[in-house]
């Protein structure tokens, strides 16, 4: 187990602010844990008792709504925290969240967190300023679900996945998404991204390799309308 004073993950996210000292003892309470795809971290309207620092992989965060249809509303990726929102307001979480591939965390006790947020401005600071960008994406979200097609947030989710992670050695988008992921990414049904995948992939701006995507023209998928 890796310590968090020499971990370079810590780099990424807020845990930076921290001073050595501070990481030294969050250190010596954290745990590790290895997630295996399609394992949920944590439920909707679960406590969440801590903040994951993620170390490797992807999760998804999710919210069922009155249909009983999930929507996506982000990617966590490696060196980002998970749960800090839900730990500062002392509240369950309002999202579920679930391993995209085999994941790496660090768990980190809410004792441990608050008391540097407590005692740390520049911590505090970092924190606050995370939240911000998770609150200014999702304000894009709302726009985009209000104002654009499914086709062009399809197109823009396949490009964010793109430019974010990249590709295998074939060239396949590195993250393997289910048809049902990209429905509930975009706010559609899982019939309509499946009906506009195809017509991407006929006008030749997507192929597949099994179940994987690549793209084979981003820029035609940028002019998408």
């Amino acid at each position: 187990m890796s310590k968090c004073e020499q971990c370079i993950i810590k780099q990424f996210n807020s845990l930076k602010s921290l001073t050595k000292n501070e990481l030294v003892r969050i250190s010596s309470c954290k745990t590790s844990r290895f997630i295996k795809k399609g394992e949920v971290i944590f439920d909707e309207g679960e406590a969440v008792n801590g903040v994951y620092c993620i170390k490797d992989g992807i999760c998804k965060l999710s919210k069922l709504s009155e249909n009983g249809k999930d929507q996506i509303v982000k990617m966590v990726v490696k060196g980002q925290l998970l749960g800090q929102r839900s730990l500062i307001s002392g509240e369950s979480s309002n999202l579920q969240a679930v391993a995209l591939n085999d994941m790496e965390v660090c768990f980190i006790p809410k004792s441990e967190i608050i008391a540097d947020l407590q005692k740390n401005p520049k911590f505090s600071f970092d924190v606050l300023q995370d939240m911000a960008n998770d609150l200014k994406e999702a304000d894009d979200i709302i726009v985009n679900m209000a104002q654009k097609s499914v086709k062009q947030r399809l197109a823009e989710t396949l490009i964010y996945i793109y430019e974010s992670f990249g590709v295998n050695p074939d060239g396949t988008l590195s993250v393997l998404l289910s048809r049902e992921d990209y429905a509930n990414i975009v706010g559609t049904a899982t019939e309509s991204a499946i009906r506009v995948l195809s017509q991407f992939k006929k006008e030749g701006l997507i192929s597949t390799v099994g179940k994987f995507i690549k793209i084979e023209n981003i820029n035609g998928l940028k002019r998408v309308e």
